[in-house]
């Protein structure tokens, strides 16, 4: 008789973003196993902040080997939402359509988390962005890495024309918030309405030579994660890197 093998317990972090949004994208993944981990990020030339968020639980599953139970942690209620609420596995049913006339967004990616997702022993948990997670801080910084990296690929999925349809992931129409400026803290994201809130660069953050300037701070929506560069954060390289 063979000896009843264990599954294995695993960890997964994961953020993603794009900046602007759409615009240069990159997610963010820790996989944790018994004490291990490894860590991962990619950059696109093109994509959205949930695009990216879909890929990093994605890439991270696919990651694995062997059948595992995974707590997946995203600060992304987007995929979480998608996943538990059965909106997905809803749209894949009607053929990919929210609606009879309204098409499912980014479903290449939901079909794939799909897939993925039964290949494993898979719960997700919400955790809050932004708020001082030590994984979730670590996955925003990757995902920053790839954001800024010098080799991004094609995210061969992106559709432009979906991002023009000003509709939650429900496919209700929301609130027309694309006039509204966002130029400080508690100003109203425009994609989804929420609250942004001022997110400071890390000091650790390494200053390219070639960047005449940089962004001491950015506004983010911990919703939908579009983030927002204003020029009142934005400094000068000399000053920053002038003697006091």
């Amino acid at each position: 008789m063979k000896p009843r093998t264990e599954i294995p317990d695993v960890e997964l972090y994961s953020d993603g973003g794009a900046e602007p949004n759409p615009g240069k994208g990159g997610f963010g993944v820790i996989l944790s196993y018994k004490g291990h981990r490894k860590e991962f990020f990619q950059g696109y030339r093109l994509t959205t902040n949930n695009r990216m968020e879909l890929m990093g639980v994605i890439f991270g599953l696919e990651k694995l080997k062997t059948k595992s139970n995974v707590q997946v942690y995203t600060d992304s209620k987007y995929v979480i939402d998608g996943i538990t609420k059965g909106w997905a596995e809803k749209w894949k049913k009607n053929g990919w359509k929210r609606t009879k006339n309204t098409k499912a967004i980014n479903s290449d990616l939901w079909d794939r988390l799909l897939n993925i997702i039964a290949k494993h022993n898979v719960k997700f948990n919400w955790v809050k962005g932004h708020s001082g997670h030590p994984e979730n801080e670590r996955c925003d910084a990757l995902a920053s890495e790839g954001i800024n990296s010098t080799d991004p690929i094609e995210d061969t999925g992106y559709e432009p024309n979906e991002t023009n349809s000003n509709k939650n992931a429900q496919g209700n129409t929301s609130l027309d918030l694309k006039k509204i400026k966002v130029e400080k803290e508690g100003d109203k994201c425009r994609k989804c309405g929420e609250p942004v809130v001022k997110k400071v660069r890390a000091k650790t953050k390494k200053i390219k030579p070639d960047q005449s300037y940089y962004y001491a701070y950015t506004l983010v929506c911990p919703s939908c994660k579009t983030m927002y560069l204003t020029e009142d954060a934005k400094r000068d390289t000399e000053t920053e890197n002038d003697p006091d």
